[in-house]
């Protein structure tokens, strides 16, 4: 799970980031809302830790433009703003949950835990299902004309995302911050080998969907009927 922090108190962050890293989250963070606008366009989060008072634009009005864009992964606002009125207003503006500094870690990871676990239950409510195939994220299933074949995890993420966006061009950019993070040390041409991989698997189970390359932006999902 890859987890956002935007906060302007760098050592707060430190802490915060290091305690997070060590319960097996995956971190980065930023400290104003240009740098949030940013990382929050690459869309590869599952959760958003916010500040509500931020250099340049305050987390409130940044929150609802977010929701204005359609940002929907989960919002947990952390500040020292904590009046009643204070946390109405955050949740009004579109935040998911609302904690007040100082706070202690071990509550700042139950609510974290709360979040994604709505957000996992979400998402592995429906199996995908497009053109003439059928993904199942709760057993990584692949089922097509000619049978069924096991994904592994990445593949099954990284195939929901096509079957969800039928002839839409998903850019190598949005690709990769997504599914390994936009600081990932990992090489991007691993992206290409899991492009590889699904095309095989289209094959293997007779689909006629089919991931063609958009030379200079990245992969489209088509059907070929």
């Amino acid at each position: 799970m890859r987890i956002l922090m935007v906060e302007d108190d760098q050592n707060l962050c430190r802490a915060v980031s290091d305690q997070l890293k060590q319960a097996g989250y995956d971190m980065d963070v930023c400290h104003d809302a240009d740098d949030a606008a940013f990382y929050i366009a690459e869309g590869a989060y599952d959760l958003v830790l916010l500040d509500r008072m931020l250099p340049g634009c305050d987390g409130l009005t940044l929150l609802k433009k977010w929701r204005k864009k359609k940002l929907t992964c989960p919002v947990l606002m952390l500040t020292a703003m904590g009046g009643m009125d204070d946390k109405v207003e955050g949740l009004d503006a579109g935040a998911d949950d609302y904690l007040s500094k100082p706070f202690d870690i071990r509550e700042l990871l139950a609510r974290i835990r709360v979040l994604l676990r709505r957000k996992g239950d979400l998402m592995l409510e429906p199996d995908t299902v497009w053109g003439d195939c059928k993904l199942s994220q709760e057993s990584f299933s692949f089922t097509g004309p000619y049978g069924t074949v096991r994904l592994s995890k990445k593949e099954t993420l990284l195939l929901n995302e096509f079957l969800k966006n039928p002839g839409r061009t998903l850019t190598r950019e949005f690709l990769f911050a997504k599914f390994w993070g936009p600081d990932s040390e990992t090489e991007e041409c691993i992206l290409d080998s899991y492009i590889s991989f699904l095309r095989k698997r289209l094959t293997a189970v007779g689909s006629r969907l089919s991931i063609v390359t958009v030379r200079g932006r990245g992969y489209r999902l088509e059907d070929r009927e």
